[in-house]
């Protein structure tokens, strides 16, 4: 993130509520966003809805139990209808299995090409991954977010990034409008909100 976003963040959040301007100048700017290129979309997705709903470490556990169960095989081929009981036994859930699965399938039919999804506003390719069952708003947020890079989303889904923006600004006004003014950058308005949420007490 530059320091002229920075700056642009801090004077939109003085106007709003003081509190939200000294929580984002005290951390400084956060990271720039890249983007993932070093992970098939697919994968990227199967993982997201693995770890949906457990800690870090629990949803790492259970990444590294289906890795070793797949063998030699590519994750989008491990991850089919007919490995569905080994793929519970590393400790996912019978609807998680199910929407891993339909990611897989997509993916073997050449529907999660990055390159192919990576030009497309984010309303568009989150209607896109949103269609796939199990998939839904927050996974497609965090995906065009932490995968693509994508600049300017707001995941109003995000209890933490949500009530954090509240909490700094005012229950009586949406987060969707408040995270509106921030645009094209409302990405970068959720890495304040999770840094603030794991920033260590004054």
């Amino acid at each position: 993130m530059s320091e002229a976003i920075h700056a642009r963040f801090l004077a939109i959040a003085e106007g709003l509520s003081p509190t939200l301007h000294d929580a984002m100048a005290r951390g400084g700017p956060v990271a720039p966003l890249h983007g993932d290129i070093g992970a098939p979309l697919a994968e990227r997705l199967c993982r997201s809805v693995a770890g949906q709903q457990l800690s870090v470490k629990a949803a790492r556990s259970i990444w590294a139990r289906l890795e070793s169960a797949r063998g030699d095989l590519p994750m989008h081929e491990f991850f089919h209808a007919v490995n569905s009981e080994a793929i519970r036994a590393c400790g996912l859930s019978s609807a998680k299995t199910r929407a891993i699965c339909a990611i897989a399938a997509e993916a073997r039919a050449g529907g999660l090409e990055a390159e192919a999804l990576r030009p497309l506003a984010h309303a568009e390719r989150a209607r896109h991954l949103t269609a796939l069952w199990g998939v839904g708003q927050w996974t497609a947020d965090m995906i065009s977010i932490f995968y693509f890079g994508d600049e300017d989303v707001w995941p109003d889904g995000d209890v933490a990034a949500r009530k954090t923006l509240t909490r700094l600004t005012s229950p009586r006004r949406k987060t969707v409008r408040t995270a509106a003014r921030f645009a094209p950058y409302r990405s970068y308005l959720a890495l304040y909100m999770w840094r603030h949420v794991d920033a260590p007490p004054l």
